[in-house]
């Protein structure tokens, strides 16, 4: 806080403390410099006047300049949208001081890889460009706090994500995101040894948590954006009356995620895939909505809930993944979609995206995720050509 000012000399500026405020919940600053006039009962001439007025002048343009320095920190710490002025380096920033900016962009890996695939790498590079305002989080569980500052050298993806201004990249500590829900307990119960789908069960429970404490958006890692979502509390419906956890968005301590929460432990069963996930937000949709067929490309409401059509996230429904991996006459133009789904888990035979082959992933790669494009299929493939080259 700055402290208040007075200069005793005629005509002088003051900065006044008393006239800075804050407005209810919106974050505005509103300061003011106020002319205060000293008039002095004899006034003489002064033979230093001059040389005392241009020091003064210099302290004003000081006090002026500390002033404005600590309103653009203030705003880089109250906004999401001025990571260009942040103030500290984004790699001294906890997880915590990132997600209270409100209205994160989340990513979860629950495996214990530390290289983020070209795909892994599309969707959190997309999700950048689109929401470019906004902090685009991705918590990996592999990483520690001590292998963190090590991975910039080691892997090309880690290093490309980074280097992005609004691209965070920390831990995933499961115990900490569930403090504080109803998941904590079911977590200390289980035992992920004898857990058949531990990772995907894991993975919807931190999204439920996460976006529970602190709001936002929550993305699989198989997501390509393409154009910003309007909605802020949102279910994406993977086909009519069924509702995927792919993507969804709420604002921090919705009732309808807490509700979720709680079933999620009540009617826990990891051996059936999906039943902590998709399954999980259908049935909790299903209990306080009247879910219809969808008709055409509107979308459906509930209460103050959007349910997404399934053209906005899954214009290429799952029994058709793979075209996704084909090339096209006529390459669709998803204009009714705001991210495409490229259903890795249905990708057992690993089909990846080649540089030349004019696919559609990779017409999505170099439209949407051009850096990973470049250095993770293109750069990759090159390297990999000289590298046999040199081995003859």
């Amino acid at each position: 806080m700055l402290p208040t000012v007075w200069v005793s000399s005629r005509g002088s500026w003051a900065l006044r403390e008393r006239d800075c405020h804050r407005d209810g919940k919106q974050t505005s600053w509103k300061c003011g410099l106020v002319r205060t006039v000293i008039q002095h009962p004899h006034p003489r001439h002064d033979p230093k006047g001059p040389r005392k007025a241009r020091m003064l002048k210099k302290i004003q343009i000081c006090l002026c300049f500390f002033f404005v320095s600590g309103i653009l920190y203030e705003i880089s710490l109250l906004s999401g949208c001025c990571f260009s002025y942040m103030p500290m380096s984004k790699h001294l920033l906890t997880p915590e001081q990132v997600l209270s900016l409100g209205k994160s962009i989340i990513f979860l890996e629950t495996t214990e890889r530390l290289e983020p695939p070209p795909l892994v790498s599309c969707s959190v590079e997309s999700a950048a460009r689109i929401y470019q305002d906004r902090p685009v989080i991705l918590f990996m569980k592999g990483l520690t706090n001590d292998t963190a500052l090590d991975l910039n050298s080691s892997y090309a993806a880690f290093s490309l994500l980074s280097s992005m201004k609004n691209v965070f990249i920390f831990p995933l500590q499961m115990e900490t995101v569930f403090q504080e829900t109803p998941l904590l307990q079911w977590y200390n119960q289980v035992v992920p040894e004898e857990e058949k789908n531990w990772v995907h069960v894991s993975s919807d429970a931190s999204r439920l948590a996460l976006i529970w404490k602190y709001g936002g958006i929550y993305m699989d890692t198989d997501v390509i954006s393409i154009r910003p979502i309007p909605e802020e509390i949102f279910l994406a419906a993977q086909k009519s009356q069924f509702s995927s956890n792919g993507i969804f968005g709420f604002p921090a301590y919705h009732k309808f995620i807490w509700d979720c929460m709680e079933n999620f432990v009540l009617k826990y069963n990891g051996n059936i895939w999906g039943n902590q996930g998709p399954f999980l937000m259908t049935r909790m949709l299903k209990a306080i909505c009247n879910l219809t067929d969808f008709k055409g490309t509107e979308d459906h409401s509930c209460q103050d809930i959007s349910f997404l059509n399934p053209q906005r996230f899954y214009p290429i429904p799952y029994p058709a993944w793979g075209r996704y991996y084909e090339v096209w006459d006529e390459s669709p133009n998803f204009n009714h979609s705001y991210g495409l789904h490229l259903w890795n888990f249905m990708n057992h035979n690993r089909k990846v995206v080649v540089a030349g082959s004019d696919m559609l992933a990779e017409k999505l790669y170099k439209t949407y995720c051009p850096t990973t494009y470049e250095d993770l299929i293109q750069n990759a493939e090159l390297s990999n050509f000289t590298l046999s080259e040199d081995t003859v």
